[in-house]
C-alpha cells in the first residue's frame, strides 16, 4: 500500500513547528556585534533575476525574502502581518484594499518610502502602462490610487477576498523599479554584491524600520555539488545549510552541529509533460501512479521521513490539505498493467526523467522510480542536468518528458499552489489542460464565501489527483545543519529562510 506509517505522518504533519533535535547552549549576541558573519550554503546561484517581481526560482525568492518587503509579509506561522504598511482594511465585498503607509520606512539607498513608491511598484506588477500584468495575480486590478501622503488603495475589477497574499509583492523605489542587477528594498538585509556561481553578499540594514538583524554580514555560498556539502560544513567554509538528506546529516559531528528538522513545504512529484506522448493519455499517467510505492521512496531517500501527498497541496496549508487523496492510487501493479494495455502500451514504453543534479533528494527519488516502473514494463532513463539547464529547458522551455522536482508556494495561499495548473497559466510547465479544472478554479477565485471557496479549491485538488496530472509523492523532510556557534533558525510554512533571526551565541 502507498500509505505512510501513521506514526511518521503524524510526526511530520506538525513538523512545521520544527523542533531542534539538538539542544542549543550559549547566549545570544545582540545587533551590536558589528563584526559578526555567517556563511550559508545554497544549492544554486540566484538563477533567473534579482528583480523580486519576476523571480521564478524558489531558491532566488528564498534569498530575496530578506532584502524586500511588501505592504504585508508572512511571519513564521504563515500569518500575514503589516510591513511597509502599518495597517490595512478590506471592504465587505473584497473589491477595495486600503493601506496606510508606515512612517519612517527607508529604502536601502537611504530614501524614505512614499505612497508614490508603493503605487509605482504595484502599477509595475499590474502592468498599468502596458496593459499586460507582470504578475498574473494582478490581472484583476482595476486601479491603484495614492489617496494622500499616507494612504494607497488597490481596487479590483471583481470581488476577491483572498487577494491580500499578493500584496507581499516587493515595494521598490519609484525611480529604481528595475532591480534585476542592483536590488534596493526595505528588508532587514541589503544587497552588497554577487559573484556568479560563487557567492552573494548581504549586509544588515541598520536603518530597518523593525527589529534589526542580529548578524551584520551574511555570505551565501553556492554549493552546487551535493557531494561536497558535508566537507564544506565540517571544514568550516559553511556555517548553515538547509535541505540535507539523512545520510549527510548523520555524517556531521554531533558536537559541532545542531540539526533542525522540519518540512520543505513543497510538493515533490514526477511532473509529467501532459502535451507529449504517452503522457497525453490519462490512462498512462494513472498507470504510473499505480506503480508508485511512496513509502519505498521515503525509505530510500530519507530513512522513512516525509509526508505523503496525493495532489498539489502540502500539509502546512491545513484546511486545504486533503489527506484522503493519498489513497487515490494505492500501489497496484496489475491495475497499472491493465491501464497500459488499454492505452495501447501493453509492452510498456521508454521515457526520460530530467533532474537537476544539485538536488540529491530528487535524484535519489528518480532512481527509486526507475526501479519501480520496471515492474510494469516501463523503462525510465535519468537525465541529469545543471540547474540553469533545468530552468531553461524544463521550466521555461517545457522541452521535457518528465522531471522530479518540488513545487512550492510563492505566497501562503491555495491559489499560489493551484493557479499554475490553469490551462493558460504561464507557470503551467506541465501543460496540464482540463476544462473541469479551469471551471472549478475560476469559481474558487470568484467566490467571496470562504466555505464555497475552500470546497472549490478542494475540487481542483481532486481533479489533479484523479486525472493524474502528475505522479504525486511527498512533502520532503527538511534537515537543517547549523554550526552550534549560531542559533535562532526558524522554519516558515513557505520556502524561505529568515536570516534576521539568526544570532551568534
Amino acid at each position: 500500500m502507498r500509505k505512510c506509517a501513521s506514526r511518521l505522518l503524524v510526526m511530520l504533519l506538525v513538523s512545521s513547528l520544527a523542533i531542534a533535535l539538538c539542544g542549543c547552549a550559549g547566549g545570544k549576541v545582540g545587533s551590536a556585534d558589528a563584526d559578526s558573519l555567517i556563511t550559508i550554503g545554497i544549492p544554486q546561484d540566484l538563477d533567473d533575476s534579482l528583480d523580486p517581481h519576476i523571480a521564478e526560482g524558489a531558491g532566488t525568492r528564498e534569498v530575496l525574502f530578506n532584502v524586500f518587503e511588501g505592504l504585508v509579509k508572512p511571519n513564521s506561522n504563515g500569518d500575514l502581518i503589516p510591513a511597509v504598511a502599518s495597517d490595512y482594511n478590506i471592504n465587505e465585498n473584497g473589491t477595495v484594499y486600503t493601506f496606510t503607509l508606515r512612517e519612517g520606512v527607508k529604502f536601502h539607498n537611504g530614501e524614505t518610502v512614499t505612497v508614490q513608491d508603493i503605487k509605482a511598484s504595484l502599477d509595475k506588477c499590474a502592468g498599468t502602462e502596458s496593459g499586460q500584468p507582470l504578475v498574473a495575480a494582478f490581472s484583476n486590478v482595476k486601479a491603484i490610487t495614492a489617496v494622500d501622503e499616507k494612504t494607497v488603495t488597490v481596487e479590483l475589477n471583481t470581488a476577491d477576498t483572498d487577494f491580500l497574499p499578493n500584496l507581499t509583492a516587493a515595494i521598490l523605489p519609484a525611480n529604481h523599479l528595475d532591480a534585476s542587477t542592483q536590488p534596493i528594498g526595505t528588508g532587514p538585509y541589503k544587497y552588497v554584491s554577487r559573484s556568479p556561481q560563487e557567492n552573494i553578499v548581504l549586509e544588515r540594514f541598520d536603518d530597518y524600520w523593525g527589529e534589526k538583524a542580529n548578524i551584520k554580514n551574511v555570505v551565501l555560498k553556492i554549493v552546487a555539488d551535493a557531494d561536497t556539502i558535508v566537507m564544506n560544513l565540517e571544514g568550516g567554509s559553511v556555517d548553515l545549510m538547509a535541505r540535507l538528506n539523512t545520510d549527510q546529516a548523520n555524517q556531521l559531528s554531533k558536537d559541532k552541529f545542531d540539526i533542525y528538522e522540519g518540512t520543505m513545504n513543497l510538493v515533490q512529484a514526477l511532473y509529467l509533460n501532459n502535451s507529449v506522448e504517452p503522457f497525453n493519455n490519462v490512462k498512462v499517467r494513472q498507470a504510473l501512479c499505480y506503480a508508485l510505492n511512496v513509502q519505498d521512496v521515503m525509505d530510500f531517500v530519507s530513512d522513512g521521513k516525509g509526508t505523503e501527498v496525493g495532489s498539489s497541496m502540502f500539509p502546512a496549508f491545513g484546511k486545504y490539505f486533503m489527506k484522503e487523496l493519498n489513497d487515490t492510487y494505492n500501489t497496484d501493479i496489475e491495475k497499472a498493467k491493465t491501464l497500459l494495455k488499454e492505452a495501447g502500451y501493453a509492452d510498456g514504453f521508454t521515457f526520460s526523467i530530467t533532474v537537476a543534479s544539485n538536488y540529491k533528494q530528487h535524484v535519489d527519488t528518480a532512481q527509486v522510480l526507475k526501479e519501480q516502473f520496471k515492474a510494469i514494463g516501463v523503462t525510465a532513463n535519468i537525465n541529469l542536468v545543471e540547474w540553469d539547464t533545468w530552468l531553461s529547458d524544463v521550466y521555461m522551455g517545457r522541452n521535457f518528458e518528465s522531471t522530479v522536482v518540488g513545487v512550492d508556494a510563492s505566497t501562503f495561499s491555495a491559489r499560489s499552489m493551484l493557479g499554475r495548473f490553469v490551462s493558460d497559466s504561464g507557470k503551467n510547465f506541465m501543460n496540464f489542460n482540463s476544462a473541469a479544472y479551469d471551471k472549478a478554479y475560476s469559481e474558487a477565485v470568484a467566490s467571496t464565501d470562504e466555505t464555497v471557496q475552500t470546497a472549490k479549491y478542494k475540487e481542483c485538488e481532486r481533479i489533479l489527483s484523479e486525472e493524474a496530472a502528475n505522479v504525486y509523492i511527498q512533502d520532503l523532510p527538511n534537515l537543517v545543519a547549523v554550526n552550534n556557534k549560531f542559533g535562532g533558525y526558524e522554519f516558515y510554512p513557505l520556502y524561505v529562510m529568515d536570516f534576521a533571526k539568526l544570532y551568534k551565541k
